[in-house]
């Protein structure tokens, strides 16, 4: 990054020398006379421009490394873990952090040349709610009063029990 910035510098210094922005030489001036440009003087030698390369970077033909952190912030909240290995041109890994509705997503993956990048995604919640126990509902006992003069009629057990 830091090589494309001093490329980025250096082209933008040429470009404002060769528009005349910047004096390619520097122009002395003196109390009481106006001196002209150096540019335009003629026997001056052009100045040379810096000749930018390239570094060679180190190629690893089988790179190899192994990383992991987590993060744990009791004032905020932020709670997040990952882990990566990478042998070769295969990469394995897992992630996981805590989603605003209280999951705990966890992000499992592998990435390789014949199969890409595959990735599993798991949510658990973070408290588990408890299960309230199952009620069993008594009907409430029900008095008749039944005047003399009618007959009272009482329904088979059958019907009572199952309605």
């Amino acid at each position: 990054m830091l090589l494309f910035q001093f490329v980025v510098i250096f082209a933008l210094l040429a470009a404002a020398v060769n528009a005349g922005f910047v004096p390619a030489a520097p122009q002395v001036y003196h109390a009481g006379a106006v001196a002209a440009p150096a540019a335009v003087v003629k026997g001056v030698a052009p100045v040379a421009q810096p000749v930018l390369t390239k570094t060679v970077e180190e190629y690893d033909p089988h790179p190899q490394y192994k990383f992991g952190y987590g993060v744990q912030d009791a004032v905020s909240g932020d709670t997040k873990t990952q882990v990566e290995e990478r042998d070769g041109d295969v990469v394995r890994g897992e992630y996981s952090l805590i989603d605003a509705d209280g999951y705990k997503r966890t992000v499992q993956y592998t990435a390789d040349p014949v199969n890409g990048f595959n990735a599993v995604v798991s949510r658990e919640p973070l408290v588990v709610a408890p299960v309230a126990p199952v009620a069993h509902y008594a009907a409430p006992a029900v008095a008749k009063t039944v005047a003399p003069a009618y007959t009272t009629y009482t329904a088979p057990a059958s019907y009572v029990a199952h309605h």
